[in-house]
């Protein structure tokens, strides 16, 4: 072997020696943990429906709201539209009742002609809506009381507010009755005899006072 050739080995082992005996740091490493995807959070719970403000309780169709007029006009206005509409949605809902009479009240508040007559043509004015939504005409009635009836104190504003308003009496419905018996077999509630009776009541009684 030639010089140039023996120092072309001696190279080649020197490089080879240093590359064994040094450390090489693997690429690519974290010093950091791997940490797993958090959960999403919760839904919200969504909020509870709100309470029904047409309802059919006994011999009345009961509202938790007032029926707005303009003031000393039997003219409603547009905010009880959609009041007015649930009501004409309860008339559809439940067939069985045949006869409903409006009463309008008044408070104390100026001479009792105006007030008869207030009371009497915003229950007239109640009426007509119903009907023109679709209520047949032979179901409801309609009266003006006045300030006969009062619920509530009429020396106060909140009494007086209180006596301003519109019911809605049941006189003529069909209850029915049912005998249910439980199957021994299945459990389940089985009718074994129903009869459907009509069930009146006089104006005068129905309108005694009560939806506010």
């Amino acid at each position: 072997m030639t010089r140039y050739g023996t120092w072309i080995c001696l190279v080649a082992l020197s490089s080879a020696a240093a590359g064994c005996g040094g450390t090489t740091p693997f690429q690519g490493t974290s010093p950091n943990p791997i940490v797993g995807a958090l959960p999403p959070p919760p839904k919200p719970e969504p909020p509870p429906p709100p309470a029904p403000r047409v309802v059919v309780r006994d011999n009345q169709i009961v509202i938790s709201e007032k029926i707005q007029f303009d003031l000393d006009k039997a003219t409603i206005k547009p905010a009880s539209d959609s009041l007015l509409d649930e009501i004409v949605a309860t008339f559809k809902s439940h067939p069985q009742i045949k006869k409903v009479s409006i009463d309008g009240f008044a408070s104390s508040e100026g001479t009792p002609a105006f007030n008869k007559r207030l009371s009497d043509d915003r229950a007239k004015a109640v009426m007509a809506y119903l009907v023109a939504h679709g209520v047949a005409k032979e179901r409801v009635t309609a009266r003006g009381w006045g300030i006969e009836k009062p619920i509530a104190d009429n020396s106060t504003e909140d009494g007086r507010e209180k006596n301003r308003r519109v019911e809605f009496n049941i006189i003529d419905q069909e209850i029915t009755k049912s005998k249910v018996e439980i199957d021994p077999t299945t459990g389940k509630e089985k009718v074994v005899e129903s009869s459907t009776s009509e069930v009146q009541t006089p104006e005068s009684d129905a309108s005694k006072g009560g939806s506010k």
